[in-house]
C-alpha cells in the first residue's frame, strides 16, 4: 500500500507552499486506494504558535484533502503530535549509541563557533565529524546527541530529480536530539516514517541537499528508504528567487477570506509545477486524482502567478453557477455581500448574483459590485460628464435624453429582460445615438458604478420603481 504524509510545523499561518506539499501525496494516496498521514512536526517549541494546528486542519478540511490518520481521525500509530513521541525517538537515539553510531556532545555552543572561525580562517568547509570530543559522557537529557556518521559516497534516485549522487565530504554529525530532549527535523521524520510506514515522502527541494545525511540514518539504523520526491520551489512572480510573503502571496486563509473558492486554489496549486501532458487547464479533485503522476512534476521552479489564480477563481465560479445551479453558488456567497445587502431577501439577491455571476474573479468582488442593486447611489455628474461617450454632448441634450428613457420605459406594459430590450432597441432608433452613448448614459444613471451587466438585466432586477426613480432623479440634477 503506498502510504504518504504531510507534516507541517504549527509556526503560523499556512503558506501555499505548505498546501502544495498536501496536495501531492493526498493525489498520489487516492489515486492508487493507499492512504495519507497527518503529522504534525512541533518539536521546534521556540517557534510553536498557538492555534497554528488547528489553521492547518481547517485548511486542509477546507480543500477536500481528508487525511486517513492523524490528529481528530486517530489513527494505529498515535500520537500523530512529534512533541508527544519523544520516548520513541529517545529509543532509536539508544539504538544508534549501543551500535556505536551517535554520542553525547557537551561541546558548549561558543566553542564550535571557534571551530567554524577557524575553519573560515583556514578556508576549508566546517565539518563537525573533524571535532569531536574524544572522550564523550554518556548521554542523558540535557545533553545534545550527535549522529557519528562514517563518510562515504552515496547514490539514490529521487522521483522528480532523476538519479543522485554525492561525495563523502558532504556528510557530517548532526544533532538527533537537542538539549531539550526533543528531536530535530533530520531524526524525528525518519524515525515516525519508518514507524507509520511512510512509502513515499514529498517535500521541498530545499531538503535535497542534507539526503545523504538522512541515507546515512536510514543505512545505521538497519531502515529501508522510501521513495524520495523533491518538489520544486515556487517562485516569486518575477520568478528569481523562492516566493516569500513579501512577494505579495497571501495565506491560504487569506485567500479564502477573499473569496476564492477551495476548488480553484486546489486547481491551482496542483497545476503549479505540474502538468499531465495536455492543455487542459480546468481540473475537478476526481480529474486530479486520475491523471496525477510523479514523472510530471517539473524539476525546474514554478512561478507564482496570482492573475492566473484569480482568473482561475472566476472559471470555477461560472463553472459551478452552470453546473450545480444559482442556489449552489449562492450558499458560499454569503459572507460577501455588502452591508447595504443585510436586509435584502435570499430571493433578491439570488437574481443579483444571476445576472453578475460572470463577472466576478472572487466573491468579494460582490461588495463592490452590487452595492447599488441594494442602495440609492451617490449622483456623481462627473462620471457622466467626464465618460468617453457623453462628454461631448451638452446637459441639455443629455436631460432631453432621459426624459426620453423615462417616457419609453414607463410605457412599458411588462416589465422583464425581453421587453426592456425591445424599448432600448425602439430608443435607439428614436434617438439617433449610438449604444455606447445612450445605454452608457442610462446605465451610469442608474447604477453610478464603473460598470454593470447586461442594462436589460441589471433594469429587470433594480425593477420598474427604483429604475425609473434614479433616472428622474439625475435627469432634474443635470
Amino acid at each position: 500500500m503506498i502510504v504518504t504524509r504531510f507534516a507541517p510545523s504549527p509556526t503560523g499561518y499556512i503558506h501555499i507552499g505548505n498546501v502544495r506539499s498536501a496536495i501531492y501525496p493526498y493525489l498520489l494516496a487516492r489515486q492508487n486506494n493507499g492512504k495519507m498521514i497527518l503529522r504534525i512536526e512541533d518539536t521546534d517549541r521556540a517557534r510553536y504558535v498557538e492555534g497554528a494546528t488547528e489553521l492547518i486542519e481547517d485548511t486542509l478540511e477546507w480543500l477536500g484533502l481528508k487525511w486517513d490518520e492523524g490528529p481528530i481521525v486517530g489513527g494505529p500509530h498515535v500520537p500523530y503530535f512529534q512533541s508527544e513521541r519523544k520516548e520513541i525517538y529517545h529509543a532509536y537515539a539508544r539504538k544508534l549509541i549501543e551500535s556505536g553510531r551517535a554520542y553525547a556532545d557537551p561541546t558548549p555552543p561558543e566553542k564550535i563557533d571557534e571551530y567554524r572561525k577557524k575553519c573560515s580562517q583556514e578556508k576549508v568547509p566546517f565539518l563537525y565529524r573533524n571535532f569531536r570530543p574524544d572522550n564523550p559522557p554518556e548521554w542523558q537529557p540535557g545533553i545534545p546527541l550527535r549522529f557519528k556518521t562514517e563518510p562515504k559516497s552515496y547514490s539514490w534516485h529521487d522521483e522528480v530529480m532523476g538519479d543522485m549522487h554525492t561525495g563523502p565530504e558532504v556528510l557530517d554529525d548532526i544533532i538527533l536530539i537537542k538539549k531539550d530532549g526533543y528531536p530535530t527535523y533530520n531524526f524525528a521524520h525518519i524515525v515516525d516514517d519508518a514507524e507509520m510506514g511512510v512509502t513515499h515522502v514529498m517535500r521541498g527541494v530545499e531538503y535535497l541537499s542534507s539526503t545523504p545525511n538522512y541515507l546515512a540514518l536510514y543505512e545505521a539504523l538497519g531502515l529501508t528508504r522510501p521513495k524520495l520526491v523533491s518538489l520544486p520551489h515556487i517562485l516569486a512572480p518575477q520568478g528569481n528567487k523562492k516566493l516569500g510573503k513579501r512577494d505579495g502571496a497571501k495565506s491560504v486563509t487569506e485567500y479564502r477570506d477573499d473569496g476564492v473558492l477551495a476548488e480553484a486554489m486546489l486547481n491551482y496549486l496542483a497545476c503549479l509545477g505540474w502538468n499531465d501532458g495536455t492543455e487542459q487547464e480546468i481540473y475537478t479533485m476526481d480529474e486530479l486524482i486520475k491523471n496525477f503522476s510523479l514523472d510530471r512534476i517539473q524539476s525546474s521552479g514554478a512561478r507564482y502567478d496570482e492573475t492566473k489564480l484569480l482568473w482561475m477563481n472566476g472559471q470555477w465560479i461560472r463553472r459551478i453557477f452552470d453546473e450545480q445551479g444559482a442556489k449552489v453558488l449562492y450558499a458560499r456567497t454569503q459572507n460577501f455581500w455588502p452591508e447595504v445587502a443585510k436586509d435584502a431577501s435570499d430571493d433578491y439577491r439570488l437574481k443579483v448574483l444571476s445576472i453578475i455571476y460572470d463577472r466576478l474573479k472572487t466573491l468579494s468582488d460582490l461588495r463592490e459590485m452590487t452595492a447599488y442593486f441594494f442602495a440609492d447611489p451617490e449622483i456623481d455628474l462627473d462620471l457622466i460628464t467626464n465618460n468617453k461617450f457623453l462628454k461631448k454632448i451638452s446637459e441639455a441634450e443629455l436631460e432631453s435624453l432621459l426624459k426620453i428613457v423615462i417616457s419609453k420605459l414607463s410605457s412599458i406594459a411588462e416589465w422583464d429582460a425581453g421587453s426592456l430590450q425591445s424599448a432600448l432597441n425602439d430608443l435607439l432608433q428614436e434617438t439617433g445615438k449610438k449604444p455606447a452613448e445612450l445605454f452608457s448614459l442610462i446605465r451610469i444613471a442608474i447604477s453610478f458604478a464603473p460598470f454593470s451587466p447586461a442594462l436589460n438585466l441589471t433594469m429587470e432586477v433594480l425593477g420598474r420603481e427604483k429604475t425609473l426613480a434614479r433616472l428622474n432623479a439625475v435627469a432634474r440634477a443635470i
